[in-house]
């Protein structure tokens, strides 16, 4: 499990054409990728599972618990984003509700993009 940031702080400020916002580069990919929204309302569980394609998992909104295996729980917020390789066990729990972004496809590497956090939590 490895975790990165994809809020504005982390972002590129784009000016060209006359723009005037903050991009944050996620992924690129030459296969196909599947990419969905998941709503955890209060008390929200994806349960524990085995990812069966690479995963990143971007809040999008609210807070929640995300673990590995049988790691200790680790918190994440909006701007967070979780990347779990093919094969591994993980699990989500949210007390007050999380919206997340969830892509998954074979050669995802989301470290071409985003900084990989050294103190996860």
């Amino acid at each position: 499990m490895e975790f990165y940031k994809f809020n504005k702080e982390v972002g590129k400020q784009i000016n060209q054409y006359r723009s005037n916002f903050v991009m944050t580069r996620i992924l690129q990919s030459s296969q196909s990728v599947q990419i969905g929204c998941m709503y955890l309302g209060e008390g929200g569980v994806v349960g524990y599972h085995q990812a069966t394609l690479p995963q990143l998992f971007l809040v999008i909104s609210g807070e929640g618990i995300v673990r590995e295996g049988d790691s200790e729980w680790i918190h994440v917020k909006a701007g967070d984003a979780v990347f779990w390789m093919n094969g591994e066990w993980h699990e989500t729990k949210t007390e007050t509700g999380l919206t997340a972004l969830v892509i998954e496809g074979e050669d995802l590497d989301p470290s071409r993009y985003m900084k990989l956090l050294e103190n996860q939590g």
